[in-house]
């Protein structure tokens, strides 16, 4: 069985005067367990607030800091990356450990766009656009191109799919990954680095979908077949 590492998520518990939280989505959970991975999540280690603590203001991780998450992440035979509200310096370096040792990873949301920011600013822009972008749940409120020439294709042998959509930016165009669909505005919707194995930013949440809709389960099914077939 395939171990998942999965990053926790941070956030405000707002009904106990805004103390922050360190959490996982439940929906993801139960799909990555119905796909048949196991989970390992990944906590991060530095002493400080990581809700409150602003990106540029957060200490660099030291050697043995880099050390201790390192040995997490060499149990693991694939990474998912997941949606939340920020990401931080820790997210980034797992997102470069994954790179730099090839671990099968699929980033959903606000980490591909985290993705589309790896070794250039972190700045996004808030979308603009006749489309909504920020539906709830699972709703699949838009279409998307794929590019034929992509691992996406490949994956769903389709051109053209819906999608929900749950987000507010936008994420950018990147030297490091290729642009591998886009919404009907322009709204990047898919990324894929350029020389990894599978190395996969989706815009929009499969993992919410994985039971009603084709595409995300094969989506998903892919991803834990890759991380499998390191384990082999």
């Amino acid at each position: 069985m395939a171990v998942i590492g999965i990053p926790v998520r941070y956030d405000f518990d707002r009904d106990i005067n805004d103390r922050s939280i360190i959490y996982i989505f439940e929906s993801l959970r139960r799909t990555i367990q119905r796909a048949g991975g196991d989970i390992k999540l990944i906590i991060p280690i530095q002493d400080v607030d990581y809700m409150k603590t602003e990106y540029n203001s957060f200490p660099e991780l030291t050697e043995e800091e880099k050390i201790k998450i390192n040995k997490e992440l060499d149990k693991c035979d694939g990474l998912l990356l997941p949606g939340g509200t920020k990401y931080t310096p820790f997210d980034m370096y797992i997102l470069d450990y994954a790179i730099k040792n090839d671990i099968p990873t699929l980033g959903i949301c606000l980490s591909m766009q985290m993705m589309s920011c790896y070794q250039e600013n972190n700045n996004l822009e808030l979308i603009e656009s006749d489309i909504n972008h920020n539906e709830p749940d699972k709703n699949l409120s838009h279409s998307i191109k794929i590019d034929k020439d992509s691992k996406l294709y490949q994956i769903l042998g389709k051109e053209e799919i819906m999608v929900n959509s749950m987000h507010k930016y936008r994420a950018k165009e990147s030297n490091i990954y290729k642009t591998v669909a886009l919404a009907p505005d322009g709204v990047i919707e898919a990324i894929e680095h350029k020389t990894a194995t599978f190395n996969i930013g989706l815009q929009w949440h499969p993992e919410k979908n994985y039971r009603e809709d084709e595409n995300s389960k094969k989506i998903i099914d892919e991803f834990i077949k890759q991380a499998e077939n390191k384990v082999i």
